[in-house]
């Protein structure tokens, strides 16, 4: 499994690329693994202001739906527009391609709670 040290991950299993006021999210690779094969995506909250663990969309599995929850507080930029085409991408690249939406980060003390890659894999127990 991979655990890119540069991220910042929560208990809920999303990860959090912090650029300046601005965050990438996505879910970890341990999620995608225990969730499946992923055919279904459902965000749409582009302009919306999301507070830190609010649902901010789903993800469908195969044999599951899960939630998909805000890690700090935000305002949704962007969405990933090649996963309405390409859900898989979040098998096949969870940190890259797969990656979901992008926030401006509205409350940066939050940042301070998210996990180190370190406390995430031991969450995990990997």
């Amino acid at each position: 499994m991979n655990f890119p040290a540069e991220l910042k991950y929560t208990k809920d299993h999303e990860w959090v690329k912090i650029e300046g006021n601005e965050a990438t999210i996505g879910v970890t690779d341990f999620a995608q693994r225990e969730l499946g094969d992923i055919v279904y995506i459902d965000v749409d909250s582009v302009g919306n202001e999301v507070a830190k663990d609010e649902v901010f969309g789903t993800v469908e599995a195969v044999k599951t739906v899960s939630d998909l929850f805000m890690p700090v507080s935000g305002t949704v930029l962007e969405l990933n527009a090649e996963l309405n085409n390409s859900p898989e991408l979040v098998n096949s690249d969870p940190y890259g391609k797969g990656w979901m939406i992008k926030i401006s980060i509205a409350d940066e003390s939050e940042v301070a709670g998210l996990l180190s890659a370190e406390a995430y894999q031991t969450l995990v127990g990997a």
